[in-house]
């Protein structure tokens, strides 16, 4: 059973996934070899695939894994690292970055995952002063440089989902109004926004408002402990959150996103400076057994 053959008032039934940063980083086809029956085995039902590089896991080897353990493909995440911009960047720096996502959306298409997501506007860590006339423009220059990639998208039957970082992480999109005021002029069917639980929690005053907020466009979600741990080991408003989504009538998967400490790149990137949780694997099945019970309550 789908969310969408749920009958009116039933509780939500969303696939469960997880990201293979909560092991690895970066994320090879090696690691997707040693970590999907892994998640399959821990009982997920979907996988996030974050791509750092173009070719760091082969999309061919991938869809095989996904038929080998049962698991959907929920998303590729696109990883804005130093050197991709489509803000304030100059014109070359803009193509190879446009290039880059295209290359997130045929990974995307080849292992038949709907959504490209992640903060694709600007690297992560990246941060400057905006009054409202440099917000608007930053927010134009924008659209314009990813026009071209959701129409690509669009082709190939493939979303982007854009997220929203908090202010530590970027300057440019914090909150989901603001998302939803830089997406203006772009194709819903295309583009839409990804929520992120850590995030909203640093950034909105409320997540159901966020939620509320954001309906209509949400594309896809990903979830955590306001800290990055295990969704429930912590001060958030699952109960409100949950709900929300299920007002807003989302249909795509709950991913949980969180990252190993053990990882220096990684865990420079996230500010991750401590296990958080008594094991990755213990983080993993906290997580979803949490939210299992969770969906069960609504």
């Amino acid at each position: 059973m789908t969310l969408a053959e749920t009958s009116q008032g039933a509780a939500p039934v969303w696939q469960l996934g997880a990201n293979p940063w909560i092991w690895h980083s970066p994320v090879t086809t090696e690691a997707l070899t040693e970590t999907l029956p892994r998640l399959a085995a821990l009982g997920f039902d979907c996988v996030e695939f974050p791509l750092e590089r173009p070719d760091d896991w082969d999309p061919t080897s991938v869809a095989k894994l996904l038929d080998a353990t049962g698991l959907a493909p929920a998303a590729v995440v696109a990883v804005m690292s130093d050197g991709r911009n489509l803000v304030r960047a100059d014109l070359a720096t803009a193509r190879a970055t446009q290039d880059y996502l295209r290359r997130c959306v045929d990974a995307a298409h080849a292992v038949g995952a709907p959504v490209v997501a992640g903060p694709v506007y600007a690297p992560v860590g990246r941060t400057w002063r905006l009054d409202r006339t440099a917000r608007t423009a930053a927010y134009e220059e924008w659209r314009a440089h990813l026009a071209p990639v959701a129409a690509y998208a669009a082709r190939a039957g493939v979303r982007i989902a854009v997220e929203p970082l908090n202010r530590y992480e970027t300057s440019l999109l914090n909150t989901v109004a603001q998302t939803v005021e830089a997406l203006e002029g772009l194709p819903e069917e295309s583009v839409g926004i990804a929520l992120d639980t850590y995030h909203q929690n640093i950034e909105e005053h409320s997540l159901p408002e966020a939620v509320r907020a954001a309906a209509g466009r949400i594309a896809h979600v990903q979830v955590c402990a306001n800290d990055r741990g295990a969704p429930g080991a912590d001060h958030l408003d699952w109960p409100g959150f949950l709900s929300a989504l299920r007002t807003a009538d989302y249909r795509g998967p709950l991913c949980i996103e969180s990252f190993t400490a053990h990882n220096e790149s990684i865990a420079v990137a996230a500010s991750v400076w401590r296990p958080l949780a008594r094991s990755q694997d213990a983080l993993a099945m906290d997580g979803l057994g949490f939210l299992r019970r969770a969906l069960a309550a609504l």
